[in-house]
């Protein structure tokens, strides 16, 4: 199974983020992709540097002019910033009626939700190539592999249709089961890091042709806080074609499992041809953002159950921080995932 990934989408490197109104280290480190990287290094994966495809694919699932924001965005920051000062937007437009400013503390505003997806020198450049990375991936799977894994960072399941959230600036996942749509008539993206995947929600909500689930605990008392619910399954001819498993604060691997179980049933029923998995490794127990408790045997379990579906199947790299587990139970998934669709 191959890998890609390209060293570029180590310079994004985020200091600080705002978390209930506090400054805190931002978790999401460049080391997490370098620590992953290595342990596929060690295990035989073949690693290639991702093509190029531009920026056409990721416009096909953003706005536009949202992809393209972020191409100057530093530069116009840091031109009239003060010294010191975080790329962070400080003013938001509350509803979105209106019109995107020329100003770039009210353009931030409008595009970045939250302060977590902080603009750097190379932040564009990073997830950039995090998009082509997962692209890439989809390619390989959409020219015959049986699957490929893209190790994408910055993340991107958060990223709306419009608007940066959570880490994420690109949506990776959705670029890739919308670029799949070249091959296969039915996707499935399957969510399977810890937190909603809400803007993958959001991208493929009203679409008949890719089935969403994410599992991920109650987004009422976990920070996605406002899509994420059981009784969201789409709209228009989307109705029906998303899905959310909804686990408790604390739950283990037996209530994970059956989740994905319900999962992996409702894709069948779907009739999915290909799969994209939204692969986060925060569900793991000591994880920083830990919410329930999955640990390197759960993971491998994940990957035996994710592999039986036998479908082309794409990793994208999401979630999973510096914890102490990281790197065992990213190997656990992967090389588990290896071997069963080499069986």
């Amino acid at each position: 199974m191959k890998a890609f990934f390209d060293p570029r989408q180590l310079g994004h490197k985020p200091q600080v983020y705002y978390r209930g109104g506090a400054p805190m280290p931002h978790p999401e480190q460049p080391e997490r992709a370098i620590l992953i990287r290595d342990m596929l290094l060690e295990n035989g994966f073949p690693v290639e540097a991702p093509a190029d495809f531009g920026t056409g694919p990721i416009k096909a699932v953003h706005d536009p002019d949202y992809v393209d924001f972020f191409a100057d965005a530093y530069g116009r920051f840091i031109a009239e910033a003060p010294e010191d000062a975080l790329g962070i937007p400080t003013r938001h437009p509350g509803t979105r009626r209106g019109r995107v400013p020329k100003d770039i503390n009210g353009a931030m505003g409008w595009w970045m939700t939250d302060t977590s997806t902080p603009l750097t020198e190379n932040t564009y450049e990073a997830a950039y190539w995090s998009a082509q990375t997962a692209l890439s991936a989809a390619q390989e799977v959409m020219d015959g592999a049986r699957a490929s894994y893209g190790l994408s960072r910055p993340p991107g399941h958060h990223a709306m249709k419009d608007c940066s959230n959570g880490f994420c600036f690109y949506n990776n996942a959705c670029a890739a089961a919308h670029h799949m749509r070249g091959s296969w008539d039915k996707i499935a993206l399957l969510d399977v890091d810890v937190h909603t995947g809400n803007g993958s929600m959001d991208i493929f909500y009203d679409r008949a042709d890719v089935f969403f689930c994410s599992l991920h605990p109650d987004p009422a008392v976990y920070p996605t806080f406002y899509l994420g619910y059981a009784d969201e399954t789409g709209e228009g001819a989307g109705l029906g074609t998303t899905r959310n498993e909804v686990l408790q604060m604390g739950d283990g691997e037996p209530e994970v499992m059956a989740a994905l179980d319900r999962g992996i049933a409702a894709i069948k029923d779907f009739g999915a041809q290909a799969l994209v998995i939204s692969l986060g490794f925060d569900m793991a127990a000591d994880d920083p953002l830990a919410a329930v408790k999955v640990n390197a045997g759960g993971f491998a379990d994940m990957a035996r159950r994710i592999a039986a579906m036998n479908l082309p199947t794409v990793l994208i790299q999401e979630g999973g921080y510096l914890g102490p587990s990281l790197k065992n139970n990213a190997e656990a998934f992967l090389t588990t995932f290896r071997d069963a669709i080499r069986e």
